[in-house]
């Protein structure tokens, strides 16, 4: 018989799955805070927009507040190597220990040389390998120049417009063959072989590995990351197939990793990873970053949280409903608001553009979201939050942020004092 949740309970499982649910640790965060955080949600997306921050730091800020960006940086650029970048729910850095299992499932060859003239492509490969072979990790556009091959240009996939080196070297990053050493300021891969990244691995993909038991390495990850959740949620955090997921989570079942569960208003089959934590109760205050795998699913947002979310970037600007860059506000259990954000580096200012609360939002909404401006303008190295009455939570807050706050200062660097601004 399967356990029945309440919905708040079966939000406090996936935000304590997530480390959500707590107020974020006092003092200095440590490498190690943030490797077991990283260890936690196994992945973090990445994504070239960088109006705020580079999506990938924003979990880590979410989760451990004000902390050394460096930290990732010196986790993904040495050895051994502690975070890898490969294809997961999207572009991501994950684990190393899940790259041989996602090789096996991932399957985005549109991204690379699948429809090249096969005697093209493999011309390319061998020069494109020898090079990083032989020589230090290279930018596809290096790689063009020393090679030379600019023609086979395509217009149909997205805009792109990708000569036959860079769409070779992404067929090859798809096989797990070639890794990303390191990215440049302009956010472009640093090519090189995967056994410069991973000593244990090969030039081909291993023959010999499982893929039902990969499925479920998998899986299981997803739904301890997840703590509970559908069998489409758990397939979706590594975007891995449904089908064969359906039949990894059986499997999980039946050994009692994981627990079928009903909870009330959630209308779908639920599962429950035997090790997920309910706490008592939920106190943590987080910005999500649009890519955040809390928010990763949307149906399991809105089902969980009653949170209608679609990022807008892409949406023209007459059309959007609460901003370009948009951040979902998490109070204690609930998602409680949402905030238009850009740092504007050139003067040192946080931007609010638009804040909106969620029905039901509680009273101390905008303190709260007040205060978490504050630490993200710490965190981001700006001197000001600058706060516009946009959106129906936007007065209130831009009040707030306008309060006087005596003997506030930004804690990483006892120099500068928070301002804040109210623009009418």
């Amino acid at each position: 018989m399967s356990a029945s949740l309440s919905l708040i309970q079966a939000r406090r499982i996936a935000l304590a799955a997530q480390q959500l649910d707590k107020v974020r640790p006092a003092g200095p965060v440590t490498s190690r805070a943030v490797g077991r955080t990283f260890a936690r949600l196994h992945l973090v997306q990445i994504d070239s927009v960088n109006v705020l921050a580079r999506s990938h730091f924003l979990p880590f800020f979410s989760r451990l507040g004000n902390y050394d960006r460096k930290i990732l940086q010196r986790m993904a650029a040495t050895h051994p190597r502690r975070m890898m970048e490969y294809w997961a729910h999207e572009a991501c850095f994950i684990l190393p220990d899940h790259f041989h299992d996602l090789v096996l499932w991932q399957n985005r060859k549109w991204v690379g040389a699948g429809g090249m003239d096969p005697i093209l492509r493999e011309d390319v490969a061998n020069q494109v390998l020898g090079e990083l072979s032989k020589g230090k990790p290279r930018t596809a556009a290096e790689l063009t120049a020393r090679i030379g091959h600019v023609e086979d240009r395509r217009q149909d996939n997205w805009g792109w417009n990708w000569n036959a080196v860079k769409r070779v070297l992404e067929h090859l990053f798809e096989e797990g063959v070639v890794s990303a050493a390191s990215r440049t300021e302009q956010f472009e891969r640093r090519y090189t072989l995967t056994s410069k990244i991973l000593p244990a691995a090969t030039v081909e993909p291993s023959a010999d590995r499982d893929p039902d038991s990969a499925m479920d390495r998998l899986i299981e990850a997803a739904a301890r990351a997840h703590g509970i959740g559908t069998v489409r949620c758990f397939a979706d955090y590594f975007r891995t197939p449904l089908r064969a997921g359906a039949a990894s989570v059986e499997r999980l079942v039946e050994q009692g990793r994981l627990q079928p569960v009903m909870v009330e208003g959630w209308d779908k089959p639920l599962y429950r990873h035997a090790e997920a934590k309910l706490p008592r109760a939920a106190t943590g205050r987080a910005l999500l970053s649009p890519f955040d795998s809390l928010v990763f699913e949307r149906k399991r947002l809105e089902a969980l949280f009653g949170f209608h979310y679609r990022i807008e970037i892409y949406t023209p600007e007459a059309k959007r409903r609460f901003g370009y860059y948009v951040l979902p506000f998490l109070l204690r259990d609930g998602i409680v608001a949402r905030v238009d954000l850009k740092a504007d580096r050139i003067t040192g200012r946080l931007l609010a553009r638009a804040a909106y609360a969620e029905p039901n939002a509680p009273d101390d909404t905008a303190v709260e979201l007040a205060d978490e401006l504050r630490l993200m303008a710490e965190w981001l190295e700006l001197d000001e939050v600058v706060v516009f009455p946009m959106g129906d939570l936007g007065p209130a807050l831009a009040d707030e942020m306008a309060r006087p706050r005596v003997g506030y200062q930004l804690s990483g660097n006892t120099n500068r004092v928070a301002s804040v601004s109210h623009v009418d």
